[in-house]
């Protein structure tokens, strides 16, 4: 069975010329987004700590994010690179929320898959930027990611299985598959990871 779904559009080559050109801004934007993700899989915890099937591995992706944030501002210590002074909000995750349920447990199943086709497309564009640059080190650390991002896409449908029938976990992952399309193809394109 498979635990999560491609994303449907692809990213633009455009994208991947703007990282390029503005590899600096891409590295701080990365950096905030760690932490955010950190940040996400921690209130998923305080939210929800009865769903005891699901805290470790919750914790433990918490903990893997803010170790990606960790190398990140290595990276951009090594570039002479400040962290952002404030981590603004993400159009990209703010237009995905707003279609959530709100009802308790439905919104329980949606974020959980709002995180999955979030990490999907963030190693769908890991990918691409490994792809893309040439130094060894960066290109390596790039990849890496891409794999660990992709894993995360997988988690988070295994966590919604814990407690929501199969049809209706894929029904729903269907569903924000064509959202999360719409929503990146109405994104501005920018060196960012959304």
């Amino acid at each position: 069975m498979k635990l999560n779904l491609d994303v449907k559009v692809p990213s633009k080559q455009e994208w991947v010329d703007a990282v390029m050109a503005d590899f600096d801004s891409f590295l701080q934007d990365h950096a905030d987004c760690e932490r955010k993700a950190s940040s996400m899989a921690m209130s998923l915890v305080a939210k929800y700590p009865n769903r005891t099937e699901i805290l470790p591995a919750l914790i433990e992706t918490g903990i893997e994010e803010l170790e990606h944030f960790q190398q990140v501002y290595q990276l951009m210590e090594k570039r002479g690179l400040q962290l952002n002074h404030s981590i603004g909000g993400d159009p990209y995750v703010q237009a995905l929320v707003k279609k959530c349920h709100s009802g308790r447990l439905e919104r329980f199943l949606d974020r959980l898959l709002v995180a999955s086709v979030v990490e999907t497309r963030g190693a769908e564009r890991f990918r691409l930027v490994s792809e893309a640059l040439e130094d060894p080190e960066l290109k390596r650390f790039y990849k890496i990611l891409w794999a660990s991002e992709a894993k995360h896409g997988h988690i988070f449908v295994k966590m919604a299985l814990n407690y929501f029938d199969e049809k209706q976990v894929y029904d729903r992952l269907e569903y924000w598959v064509d959202v999360e399309s719409e929503v990146i193809e109405g994104l501005e394109i920018k060196a960012a990871l959304h």
